[in-house]
C-alpha cells in the first residue's frame, strides 16, 4: 500500500485484525489508529505526496523489574515491555540516505557512505540512527536508504527506556525492509546498544534494548553476552489484583551520564581488583573473603555496589521462583528489598552533585508510607533522577494516584500493562 491507501485502510478498520495483534484493547487499537493515521500525514507534510510502498514499525518501552544495574557487570535481569511503544511509518528510497524525522525534534539524516563513529557527534540522535545501520552493515546485513516519520509515547527520562524503544524501531525497520524481517530479536537489540556505546558514547548495559527487541515478560542473564539466555516468565498481573505503576518525579536527568559510567565502572574496579573483568566472573563467596584485599584497591563505594550487585543477581532469582510457584506476595518483598539495596549499596536513587534534590528519594517515602506491607516499590532502571516501580494493590490504586499526582503533578503517575510483542511490524 502506499501512504494514502494505508491511511484509508486504517481509518477505515481494514486492517483493525492486524493491529490487534499488537493493540489487543478496544482502547489501545482507537488510540493507535489515530496516531498512525497522524504520523501518515506527518510523513506527507515532511517528504511530500509519494507512491511508495509504506510500512508501519513498532518497538516497545520496557519496564526492569528487578536486576538494577547488574546487566553492564554480566548479571540477571527481570524485565517486562510495555504498552507504551514508539512507531514509524517508512518508505525506502533509492538515495542512499537515511532521514529519520522524529515528532518535536530535528531531521536525523545519515549518508550511508559514511558510517564512521565521530566522538564530537556523542550524545546526538543522529548517531543512533548511523551506529545501528552501520551495526547491522557489520554484521552482514542488508542496509539501505528510507524515510521516516516517528513518534513515540515511551516517555524520555522515565527509566522506561526511550532511546531503546527508538534504537531497536530503526532496527526493526531495517529488518522487514532489507532482511525479510529475518533479524532475530538479539541480534538487533545487541546491535542497538552497540549503537548507544560507540556512536552516541553512553555506556549503557544490554537490558534496555534486550527487554525492548524480545518482547513479553523475561528474565535475561548476560552470563555470556554473546548468547545471552533469555526465558519468557508466565506472569498475569492482572491475575494478582494489582497494578503496575511508573511514577514520574520530574527530575532534572541533565548531566548523568558519568554517574552512570560510575556505577559500572567502580563495579568492574572491583573486579579487576580480583583479576577479573566484570563481577559475574567471581562468585560472591570469593568477593566477600577478599574484602580486605579489595579495600586497599578500590573505594568504599564500589565495595557496596559489588555487594548490590551479587544480592540482586540472587533476588532476580527468587522473584522468578516466586512467581512460578504463584506466590506474589514473596515476589513483593523481594521487589521491595531490591528497591532497599539500590538506595543504601548501589546509591543511585540522587546524584551526588546536587544532594539536597530528592524526588526519587521522596517518592520511596511516599510508596512506603501507602503500601508498606501491601505492596512493592523500588527505584526504577538507571536512577539518580527519574522514576520509581510500585506494585500497587488495585483497592489503593485510586488513593496512590491521587497522593502521588498531588507532589509531583497530574499524570505523573502511569499505569501500564505487559505488552506480548517485541520490535515488530504492525502493518
Amino acid at each position: 500500500m502506499n501512504l494514502q491507501q494505508l491511511k484509508s485502510a486504517v481509518a477505515s478498520g481494514e486492517l483493525d485484525s492486524q493491529l490487534r495483534v499488537v493493540y489487543p484493547t478496544d482502547s489501545e487499537l482507537n488510540y493507535q489508529k489515530e496516531r498512525i493515521i497522524q504520523t501518515i500525514c506527518d510523513f506527507e507534510a515532511e517528504y511530500g505526496y509519494s507512491d511508495r510502498e509504506a510500512f508501519v514499525m513498532s518497538a516497545p518501552g520496557r519496564t526492569e523489574v528487578c536486576g538494577n544495574h547488574t546487566d553492564h557487570n554480566n548479571g540477571k535481569v527481570l524485565a517486562a515491555s510495555i504498552n507504551l511503544d514508539a512507531i514509524a511509518v517508512v518508505c525506502k528510497n533509492d538515495e542512499n540516505i537515511v532521514r529519520v524525522k522524529s515528532k518535536g525534534h530535528k531531521m536525523n539524516v545519515v549518508d550511508l557512505n559514511d558510517l564512521e563513529p565521530k566522538e564530537e557527534n556523542y550524545g546526538h540522535s543522529t548517531s543512533m540512527v548511523k551506529g545501528i545501520v552501520a551495526g547491522l552493515k557489520q554484521g552482514g546485513y542488508n542496509i539501505g536508504g528510507f524515510d521516516a516519520c516517528t513518534v513515540s509515547d515511551v516517555m524520555g527520562g522515565s527509566g522506561l527506556s526511550s532511546s531503546a524503544a527508538f534504537e531497536v524501531l530503526l532496527g526493526t525497520v531495517v529488518s522487514h525492509l532489507f532482511n525479510d524481517g529475518k533479524i532475530d530479536p538479539v541480534t538487533i537489540a545487541k546491535v542497538a546498544q552497540y549503537s548507544e556505546n560507540v556512536f552516541f558514547g553512553k555506556p549503557c548495559g544490554l537490558l534496555d534494548q534486550m527487554a525492548s527487541s524480545v518482547g513479553n515478560f523475561v528474565t535475561i542473564d548476560f552470563k555470556s553476552t554473546e548468547e545471552p539466555v533469555i526465558n519468557k516468565v508466565e506472569f498475569d498481573l492482572a491475575s494478582y489484583n494489582h497494578s503496575l505503576c511508573i511514577l514520574d518525579t520530574g527530575g532534572n536527568h541533565s548531566d548523568l551520564t558519568d554517574d552512570y559510567a560510575a556505577v559500572r565502572g567502580e563495579m568492574e574496579a572491583v573486579a579487576e581488583a580480583l583479576g577479573k573483568k566484570v563481577l559475574r566472573e567471581l562468585t560472591y563467596e570469593e568477593f566477600f573473603s577478599s574484602l580486605s584485599e579489595v579495600s586497599k584497591k578500590v573505594n568504599d563505594r564500589a565495595i557496596l555496589r559489588a555487594i548490590h550487585f551479587f544480592n540482586e543477581n540472587r533476588r532476580v532469582e527468587e522473584a522468578v521462583s516466586a512467581l512460578e510457584n504463584k506466590n506474589f506476595e514473596d515476589f513483593k518483598a523481594v521487589i521491595t528489598e531490591s528497591g532497599y539495596s539500590s538506595y543504601m549499596y548501589n546509591q543511585n536513587v540522587y546524584t551526588p552533585k546536587n544532594p539536597t534534590e530528592q524526588k526519587l528519594s521522596l517518592a520511596l517515602a511516599i510508596s512506603e508510607e501507602l503500601l508498606k506491607g501491601k505492596g512493592a516499590y523500588r527505584v526504577h532502571g538507571g536512577g539518580f533522577a527519574g522514576t520509581v516501580q510500585a506494585f500497587v494493590p488495585n483497592e489503593l490504586l485510586s488513593e496512590y494516584k491521587r497522593v502521588t499526582e498531588s507532589v509531583f503533578g497530574e499524570g505523573s503517575c502511569h499505569v501500564l500493562s505487559i505488552r506480548a510483542l517485541g520490535g515488530c511490524r504492525v502493518i
